[in-house]
């Protein structure tokens, strides 16, 4: 005879296991991106093709499964639509160019910030009170961010042609996910997961390859390596990777949420110091560590709080 305790906990192990596979996904995202550039193509085109494959793959299930979802829209939904996409090119358009001049871990360590400008957001224009888990979290989130910054600027980023513009970038990156968590809470609500991603990616991949447009970046003539880099990475970190963590979460406690939060900069580091040979200095060690503890405990503190 089973106990309890153990028959309860056997249908979350491919939930968890849901999450780990999305944080090693995820967590590749900055080596894609680093490989793709190394190869000509710009950071723009990346982040365009990046979330134009991604749509294109999930186009076909999305008719096929979600068309009654996706034609009861009204058209109130589709400027929400538009600008939730639009926010979320921005991120991916922002944090890719923020490779190009900062280390792997600052860009992911930064960009993983986004928690704090959604707590942000939220006390602004939800008119969501603070608790003092959550203000103390968010202070030394910003303090880390700081400590980062300093490091880079005084030159502990090794081979980084512009450390303060690649940081600035990652926080913009940041600043625009959480806007586009913020503006798609409304359509989340009343739209199955498939739905959801197939319009914001869509949307998303039509703002980037007008941006693309507009600057002029080409969408072709670079290395043909590239164009595989690109793909892994539509189909690993956007399609493997946040689709886990989306359908994982939707089995676990709301306090797992940190799991990927935490997860993606300490994969990311790894990897670039494998992949790509790039060390951590001891400033960038204490901003990150402060940043993440700093997010994890606001992650806890406002999921607690939900339940």
């Amino acid at each position: 005879m089973s106990h309890p305790a153990a028959a309860s906990a056997r249908p979350r192990v491919a939930p968890a296991l849901g999450i780990g596979v999305g944080v090693v996904a995820i967590s590749a995202a900055s080596i894609f991106v680093r490989f793709a550039q190394a190869g000509g193509a710009p950071s723009l085109t990346i982040a365009a093709l990046r979330l134009a494959v991604a749509a294109l793959v999930l186009l076909p299930p999305a008719l096929a499964r979600s068309r009654a979802e996706l034609a009861s829209l009204g058209a109130r939904d589709l400027p929400i639509v538009l600008l939730s996409g639009a926010f979320l090119g921005a991120h991916f358009g922002t944090w890719i160019t923020s490779l190009q001049y900062t280390s792997v871990a600052s860009s992911v360590i930064l960009v993983t910030l986004s928690p704090l400008f959604v707590a942000a957001g939220s006390a602004v224009f939800l008119h969501e009170k603070l608790n003092r888990r959550t203000a103390t979290g968010m202070g030394m989130a910003v303090l880390g961010g700081i400590v980062i910054a300093a490091g880079d600027v005084n030159g502990a980023v090794a081979d980084a042609p512009n450390p303060a513009l690649g940081n600035l970038l990652a926080l913009v990156g940041a600043a625009c996910i959480a806007a586009h968590f913020l503006i798609g809470r409304r359509l989340r609500r009343k739209l199955s997961l498939l739905a959801y991603i197939s319009l914001v990616y869509s949307a998303a991949a039509i703002v980037l390859l007008a941006a693309v447009g507009v600057a002029g970046a080409p969408l072709i003539g670079f290395d043909p390596q590239s164009y595989l880099w690109i793909v892994l990475l539509a189909l690993l970190p956007q399609l493997v990777g946040h689709t886990s963590f989306n359908w994982a979460l939707g089995f676990l406690p709301a306090t797992y949420a940190t799991i990927p939060v935490l997860g993606e900069p300490i994969g990311s580091v790894i990897l670039a110091f494998i992949l790509l040979g790039e060390g951590l200095s001891a400033l960038t060690l204490l901003g990150g560590a402060l940043s993440l503890s700093g997010i994890a405990l606001m992650t806890v503190s406002r999921t607690a709080g939900d339940r």
